[in-house]
């Protein structure tokens, strides 16, 4: 290895970044180009011969950096893929430097003691107590996962994970939910039959009376509750689910409540929104995810649970070639023995280094700007004759939707599809489509640290205009 060469392409790389950061307003959001000529781009062998990490740098800038979406762009409002804040980036160099594998305490001591701290940060943002434990895992999918299981393990007296599921069970959740729900309930191996998705209410909540019905209904067929999992800040439009009242009918049931609150958790640091996860700390399990309204780079997901040892109780397998024969192997903490992975990326640095930087009252700040951003294209909508907004926002998802003049719902979805791409293609928003009771909306969520009441504007304005003359277009049809 040449040092001088690392070290002049690492400050090279830092200063090019850094310029990136400062003109990411100006470059087009989304790359309009065609996914076959990137895939010819990158059509290539094994390269046999060594580069210079100058020329390396150089290909890059050729082939990978113009084709990105750029999320730290002032109108990135799709999915939820925050503004990677700086200090976080520089955390993850720095992870990746030390490359500390927090699986196994011997391979990163004072990694696995951040990792720690920073699980009990995020435990004493819910409300949990000492008790509490959890892992950082890649995303809302893995952390999903691994709350169902616990959920399957802690209701079947831990048999299923030695014998399988026995008998007939089912899992309860809101129409809402995010897909990895389905994932996880398929690969605990309730089977997504199993998994009842069940209508909201007129503010996107889990309808309590349609979950009080679908119990009843599955205890005349012998189907046990496993789980019900509560939607924390739905991917939509943020809706919460009635935490405390979910709790209670989980405790009725002797099943495990699960909250998926990966988009919603950053709500726990907003100063002008408080109070908006209520009983989020009664749940056994929570979802919150970083990387999205933490603004910590990818990836870094969590699972936390209000009794550690239900983790140990569910992943506790220890090889004989991962035994700690020291004297201090009982205060070796060993994430592999708590946890679904045993090679684990130190995602931890980059929140702590977040946290550490910036303090949890700036990030609440971003979070209350995003809030904010969401709510004033609300009332956009509301006050104009030509759109609608799906319900008044409780985070930064806002769904509005054009209502046309004469379509048919039909008409209606491919008019927002078409206007979606067509802005997409400028270059200068973008945002994503969804289905909500039966009609197609645009979905637009701004977790960006660059947005502004004033893109809100611009992006609204961009709305009217081009769903206007859709509509002449398809007037003329």
């Amino acid at each position: 290895m040449n040092y001088d060469e690392f070290r002049e392409a690492g400050h090279y790389l830092i200063d090019y970044l850094s310029s990136y950061l400062e003109e990411v307003k100006d470059k087009p959001l989304f790359p309009d180009v065609e996914p076959r000529l990137l895939y010819d781009l990158f059509d290539e062998p094994v390269p046999s011969h060594p580069q210079s990490l100058h020329d390396v740098q150089k290909l890059l800038e050729e082939k990978l950096l113009p084709y990105c979406t750029h999320v730290s762009h002032p109108g990135y409002m799709g999915l939820i893929t925050p503004t990677p804040n700086p200090a976080g980036i520089l955390g993850d160099l720095l992870a990746s430097a030390l490359n500390q594998n927090v699986g196994v305490y011997s391979i990163g001591p004072s990694a696995v003691a951040m990792e720690l701290r920073v699980i009990r940060w995020l435990n004493d943002l819910i409300g949990y107590g000492e008790n509490a434990g959890g892992n950082l895992t890649s995303g809302g999918m893995t952390a999903n996962f691994i709350g169902l299981k616990l959920a399957r393990d802690c209701t079947t007296n831990d048999t299923a994970q030695h014998e399988g599921l026995q008998g007939k069970w089912a899992a309860y959740v809101s129409e809402e939910r995010h897909v990895s729900v389905d994932k996880a309930a398929d690969a605990i191996g309730l089977g997504r039959k199993n998994l009842r998705t069940l209508p909201t209410n007129d503010k996107y909540q889990l309808d309590i009376e349609a979950l009080e019905k679908a119990l009843e209904l599955d205890k005349a067929k012998d189907i046990r509750p496993l789980c019900i999992i509560a939607l924390a800040g739905t991917t939509n439009l943020g809706a919460v689910d009635d935490l405390e009242k979910l709790h209670q009918i989980a405790m009725r049931e002797k099943c495990w409540l699960h909250a998926d609150a990966a988009y919603g958790g950053g709500m726990l640091l907003s100063k002008q929104n408080p109070g908006l996860l209520k009983g989020l700390e009664l749940a056994d399990s929570v979802t919150i995810d970083p990387h999205k309204w933490f603004y910590a780079p990818l990836d870094a997901g969590a699972i936390l649970v209000k009794n550690h040892d239900r983790l140990r109780a569910s992943f506790g397998m220890q090889h004989a070639y991962l035994t700690d024969q020291s004297e201090q192997k009982n205060e070796r903490y060993q994430f592999f023995v708590n946890g679904f992975e045993q090679s684990k990326r130190f995602r931890s640095l980059k929140v702590w280094m977040s946290f550490q930087h910036y303090g949890k009252d700036q990030i609440g700040q971003w979070i209350d700007n995003n809030v904010a951003q969401a709510r004033h294209l609300h009332t956009l909508a509301g006050n104009s004759e030509d759109f609608e907004s799906a319900t008044e926002p409780m985070m930064s998802a806002v769904c509005v939707r054009y209502k046309g003049n004469g379509l048919n719902d039909e008409q209606l979805a491919n008019l927002h599809h078409e206007v979606a791409a067509q802005i997409e293609k400028e270059g200068n928003f973008w945002f994503a489509t969804t289905m909500m009771k039966g009609k197609t909306w645009f979905r637009i969520n701004p977790v960006n640290i660059y947005t502004t009441i004033e893109t809100m504007d611009a992006l609204f304005q961009t709305l009217q205009g081009h769903c206007k003359e859709a509509e002449e277009e398809m007037g003329g049809r």
